[in-house]
Order: structure tokens, then sequence, then C-alpha cells
């Protein structure tokens, strides 16, 4: 019958009608797990949570009693902890709601900047921390709020159970809170002193209250770039002293970082050595005095990664393990604004000393030309400071112009290495701009220097700058010149005869980027099926191909040019080609690589054959 009533009820009940709400169960077990292997990097984060509920209960008392004392101790011993704040405290009705609701916080508002206003957490699961390292938390409180409320005990084990009792007034006489952790297999050592005290200074250092492990003092304050030094002298060397010890490396310079309408306080060193622009760098943020991260990556411009920084912020948002910065447009505005303050100092050195920028430029260049390629007033400042490789030394661009009416660039190193003693000894002024950012900033000089001519360097150009051979000498050496370039042209290269200096240098090696690409294409036309053969032959384009320039002055070329015998005349121009593409330090082909091998073997076989025909006349004169 029981069972007809239910089948009947639930047959009345309407299809569009909802059924009752569910309520989710969490598995606390799990919970930790997930909290210790991917929300937090580390067990050592226990100590934070510790220590920023018990700032915020702090900061909520004083808020409605400004003189309230401001104390929190920090107890080790027995492989326990405890942790004793002079708070606003808890009654048993704020221990059921905070303290065993997961995702529940008194620092909640409808607003999270008012709610960040004052308090460092946000998101109610900070004391689940504790459970990474503790098998059993105790939390015994009394209310500032409600003085004739008793205390109040809550007791947790990592099994998910708690029990709530209220105890006698004796248990605590003043407001706040003590908790009591009671380590779990294998976690021990968090919880010893030692560890205990590293890792409140670590984490609390400018923290704006009095906190204490046992005895010894845990804050600094003021922080080092706020104190008062003698002069500007002082400061930086303590400042410095305050880089080697939290960083590890002693700065060239200290930078202020301070943004009062953001709330940031800081400074930022400059790293005594290179780093590349790929190397992320990792600076140290605390969120109003808690140290919330030592790897922060987003709070300054990529470019900026000559510095690291430490910084103090109420404005920034945290990320829920509060171990990040989460991305938004206040971190924005504040990344550009930092960014503005390092521009600053930039220019100040420019402005008033100069040696210290040479300094920092000598190992900093490339993070400045970074900066200065996207900012024209950078540029404009740095220009007279930034070094650049040139074929009259160690130049800045402005000097460079300065001498040289047309400022020819290379795209490459090895394009700079191959022409860089011939223009020089010709008078041409060449850039290397293979280096990083290097031709971009040489392109944009005509901007921040009207009337500066800035031209590419090309093959055309470096042997217009060469001497023609007189047209006498050259046509007698037509046969010569023939059977060169008969021997080259299967590999994409012309033979020209010039006369430049140095007389030491018997061949160059000139080609430019479309002379290279046409030469690719070619290549790979010669390895490819009749299809893809015919398609790249219709890219085939008019680009002029490399040309091998053979010195006229050089003693070398011209015993090769009165050769008669076409065979030796074409090893030998093999082998000035081979040696001008040594020279010119560029990527061999196969076709290259065997053509070296083949003219080596050759010159070899040449050699050995003439002694073996000398030897031959010898024994015959004897006989």
């Amino acid at each position: 019958m029981d069972s007809q009533t239910s089948q009947s009820s639930q047959a009345s009940r309407s299809p569009h009608q909802p059924h009752p709400p569910h309520t989710f169960q969490v598995d606390l077990r799990g919970l930790v797990d997930l909290l210790s292997h991917h929300l937090y990097s580390s067990p050592k984060v226990y100590l934070r949570e510790l220590l920023q509920n018990a700032v915020d209960a702090v900061t909520a008392r004083r808020a409605e009693q400004p003189d309230a004392p401001a104390l929190v101790r920090l107890h080790p011993a027995d492989g326990g902890l405890r942790v004793e704040d002079s708070g606003i405290g808890l009654t048993e009705a704020d221990v059921h709601e905070l303290l065993a609701t997961i995702g529940r916080s008194s620092k909640r508002a409808e607003g999270l900047r008012e709610a960040r206003s004052g308090f460092l957490g946000q998101f109610g699961i900070g004391l689940l921390a504790c459970f990474v390292v503790a098998e059993r938390i105790r939390v015994v409180s009394r209310s500032a709020r409600t003085p004739d409320a008793p205390p109040v005990e809550w007791t947790a084990c990592d099994d998910g159970s708690y029990t709530v009792r209220t105890l006698d007034g004796s248990a605590r006489n003043e407001p706040g809170t003590t908790v009591y952790l009671t380590a779990r297999p294998g976690a021990a050592e968090w919880l010893a002193p030692e560890r205990v005290l590293t890792l409140a200074r670590d984490f609390g250092s400018l923290l704006p209250y009095d906190v204490r492990v046992g005895e010894e003092p845990v804050t600094e304050l003021p922080a080092p770039w706020d104190r008062s030094y003698p002069g500007p002298a002082g400061r930086r060397v303590a400042l410095a002293r305050h880089c080697q010890e939290l960083f590890g490396f002693a700065p060239l310079d200290s930078i202020d970082l301070d943004l009062p309408l953001a709330g940031i306080r800081g400074v930022a060193y400059v790293l005594p050595a290179s780093v590349g622009p790929a190397q992320r760098a990792r600076h140290r943020v605390h969120l109003k005095g808690m140290l919330l991260t030592e790897r922060a990556e987003q709070v300054l411009p990529d470019w900026a990664f000559f510095v690291r920084c430490v910084l103090d912020t109420d404005s920034l948002r945290p990320t829920a393990s509060r171990e990040s910065l989460y991305e938004d447009e206040t971190l924005a505005a504040v990344r550009d604004a930092l960014g503005e303050r390092i521009r600053s100092w930039l220019t100040g050195l420019a402005a008033g000393a100069p040696e210290r920028l040479r300094a920092f430029l000598a190992v900093h260049h490339l993070g400045v030309k970074s900066l200065a390629r996207h900012d024209a007033g950078m540029l404009r400042t740095m220009l007279p400071w930034l070094p650049f490789e040139t074929t009259d030394g160690q130049l800045s661009l402005a000097e460079f112009a300065r001498r040289h009416p047309v400022v020819h660039f290379t795209r490459t190193v090895e394009e700079y290495r191959q022409v860089a003693p011939i223009a020089s000894a010709q008078g041409v002024g060449v850039v290397n701009g293979g280096y990083t950012y290097d031709s971009e900033l040489v392109e944009a000089l005509p901007s921040v220097r009207p009337g500066t001519v800035v031209a590419e360097l090309d093959a055309d150009t470096v042997t217009a700058h060469l001497d023609c051979v007189d047209p006498a000498e050259e046509l007698a050496l037509s046969g010569f010149l023939a059977a060169a370039r008969a021997k080259l042209d299967p590999l994409g290269c012309d033979v020209v005869l010039r006369s430049f200096h140095p007389l030491s240098v018997p061949a160059l090696h000139l080609d430019d980027r479309s002379a290279r690409h046409e030469q690719a294409r070619a290549d790979a036309e010669e390895r490819a099926d009749d299809l893809w053969a015919g398609i790249l032959g219709s890219l085939r384009g008019s680009a002029p191909r490399a040309r091998l320039v053979l010195n006229h002055l050089n003693p070398l070329v011209r015993r090769i040019g009165s050769l008669a015998d076409p065979e030796l005349i074409g090893t030998a121009t093999e082998s000035l080609y081979g040696q001008a593409l040594l020279m010119a330090q560029r990527p061999l082909r196969p076709a290259d690589s065997a053509l070296l091998n083949r003219a080596f073997l050759g010159l070899l076989e040449w050699a050995t054959h003439g002694e073996s025909d000398q030897r031959a006349r010898e024994e015959g004169d004897h006989r």
C-alpha cells in the first residue's frame, strides 16, 4: 500500500516541477591534495596563510578599536606550532559560518576593491592550507566585538570532521585567536623553530604590526627604500646591501619605484651582468607587507629584463593561491608606470651621471636598445651613448653619422665580416646591423636625426667603390676570366676583376639577401621532381647573382692570371672561391663543401705531379 501511494505521488507530480536541491559534498582529503599539489607551489605557504589570518584579524580590530594591541606571536615547540594574535576574534556563530564553510571569508564584500582595502585575504580557503603540514588544527578564539561571549574552541582533523565547543572565561582572557597545529607524519620539519623563523621573516618582514617568533622579531620597518640615510651615497650602499641579502648580487645601481596613486613603493636593482631578453625576470611582490610571490614576471615591461625589483602594493589583485598577480587593467597600468620610472632613471643618468650610464651600457646596452627601438624619445636620449660595431670601431650612431655622409649597414654579422676590411680600406663606413635590434635602430636614425642618409649595403655598392682595372690589362686577362667564369657559373656566381686594398686579400665573395634567396631557389629546383621543378622555375627572379671579386693587386691573383692550363685555372679559381667563402664565415652548402674538397685534392695532385715530373727530368739528365 505504501509503495502504491509513493508511486501515485510521483505520478501526480508535474514533469516540470523542480526536484529538491542537493548540497555539494566536499572530500577534505581530496581538497587538501588539490591545494598541496595544484594550488600552492610549496607547503611553506601554510605559514603565510596563518600570518595573513592573524594580521587581518588585527586589522579588523584596529578598525573598530584604534588603540587595541597589534601583536602576532608564533611559538614552535614539540613538533607543533602555536600562533597567537590580538585580533578581532570569533564567536561560536562566527566559527560555524567562517571556519567550517569552505570559500567563506570574513573579508568578503560586494565590491572586491572594498574587500581588499584593508585585508590580505579574500577567498576563505587560507586555513585549509595548514592541512598540507598538519593533521589537526585547533582554534581557540574570543570575540572583541562581543566581549560577553565566552571563548570558543574549534578543532578540525584532516578527515573532514570538526567539533565546536564553548570554554569558560579562563581559557582566554583577552580578545584574539590562538591557532594550534599538530604536524602530520613526515611534515614536522615545516614546524621546526628554525624553519618557522626563516619563513616568517621571508613572508612577513614588511608587515605593519609587531610579529615575533618566540622573542625573535620578524618585521623590519620601515622598508629599506623608505628609511632615512645620511646622503645619496649612503642610501646606495644600504640598498646594495639589501639587494645582496635579497637577490644574491651587488647591483650596478638602484631605481626608486614610487607610485603613490597606485599604492606602490619599492626599488629596482640593476643586474651587474648581462642577461638575454628571453630570460624571464622574477620579482618579489608584497601585498600590504605580506610577501605574495618571489617569482612575479608581469610587473615590469619585457624590455626591462636588466633589473630585479621588490615591491609592496595595496592595489594589485592576487590570484586564488595568492602566489601571483591577476592580469587586469590595473596591473597593465602599473606595469606601464613602472616602466616610465625606469625610462626616467636612464634619462637622468644621461643628463647628470655619464660615467654611471657608460658603466650601465657596457653591460646592458641590449636592454636599452630594445627600449629605444619602440620609443623615439629614448632613442633620442640614448643615441649619443649606445655603442655599435662599425668599420671605425665601437661608436654611437650619432658620432658615426657625423663622420660619414651615408650610413651603410648590413643585416647580418656574416655580411659585415665579409665586407668590413674592404669597405674600411676604401673609406666606406659600415655599421654591423646583425646584432639584436641594431638594424632596426639604424633604420630609425633619420627619424631622430633629420637629414641622415641610411642605406643597406649590397654587393653593387661595395663593387662600385672598388677601383676598376685598366681596360688593356683586363683584356689581356680575358681568357683567364672566361675560364674562371665558366667554372663558377654552375654555382650561381659571377667573376669580376677589381683593384682594392688590403693587398693581402686575394678575393672577395659578395652577395646580398636577394642573391641568396635566388640561389636557395635554384638549389631547390635542382633537387625537385619535374612538377616542383616547374613551379620553382616559374618563381625564378631577376636578382643579381653572387660574385667573386678578384683583387688584381694581389700577387697570387696575378700569378694565377698568367696560367695557360685551363684545368689548373679552374682548380685555382675554385680554391679562391672556397677561401673567400671561409673568410666570410658563411655557412657552406653541400656543393660548396664538395668544391673545397675537389679544389684541395686538385692542388695536391698538381703539386705532386709537378714534383714527379721534375724528378723524372733529373733522373734522365743523370743517365
